[in-house]
């Protein structure tokens, strides 16, 4: 029974550890990958939600994002977030202010026009099921990040089985917070010129301008 019981236990062990890897997991996130590096350019209606069940905390914004290569902007009910590949400005509309700072492509925060190729690095990725959302059949993976202070310990990814779109990520921090990003009216390939994906403070009068670089 002993020897039974430690045999199970390896088993389990042998497969948690080659589950890191998943490469069932692994050919899900390429198609998907492939499918979204495609397009030129796309916008997306965006539904986010922040919740902590410990503290009883449940927000609800909603939002629109365009991307065009390395470049986005993600406009939100209390703020605007605009980065062209270099420089990140983050405009507050009630406080009339934008703040101004380097982009770090480095950086822990995860960057929504690159999402889509977020488990290529830093990431062990797990499929777990196939779940329906929104009437949508999705294929969910988990994605686990390898440093063990990383910002969020798991990233959870709801991909389209049939088309490999995605349809919502969400994200855990360790201090109980729930991130999650519903995708909506996705539109590929939309004709948008650089300049968008800059601030122009002429075009706000009265904001402060606050430059952190």
């Amino acid at each position: 029974m002993k020897k039974l019981f430690v045999t199970l236990l390896l088993a389990l062990f042998v497969k948690a550890s080659f589950a890191q890897y998943d490469p069932k997991a692994l050919e899900i996130l390429e198609a998907m990958s492939k499918r979204y590096k495609a397009y030129t350019s796309f916008e997306a209606n965006i539904t986010s939600s922040m919740t902590n069940e410990t503290e009883g905390i449940k927000e609800e914004f909603k939002g629109k994002i365009t991307v065009k290569g390395d470049k986005f902007r993600l406009a939100m009910d209390d703020q605007e977030i605009i980065n062209n590949g270099t420089t990140v400005w983050t405009y507050l509309p009630a406080a009339k202010e934008v703040n101004i700072d380097n982009y770090d492509p480095d950086a822990d925060e995860i960057n929504p026009s690159k999402i889509y190729e977020l488990y290529k690095k830093g990431f062990k990725y797990l499929y777990l099921e196939d779940q329906t959302e929104n009437g949508v059949l999705c294929e969910v993976i988990d994605l686990v990040p390898e440093k063990k202070d990383a910002q969020y310990f798991k990233i959870k990814m709801n991909i389209g089985k049939k088309d490999k779109s995605i349809q919502s990520w969400t994200m855990f921090d360790k201090g109980g917070n729930k991130y999650k990003y519903t995708i909506s009216k996705f539109t590929p390939n939309v004709a948008i010129a650089d300049a968008f994906f800059t601030f122009d403070p002429k075009k706000y009068p009265g904001v402060e301008v606050i430059d952190l670089r």
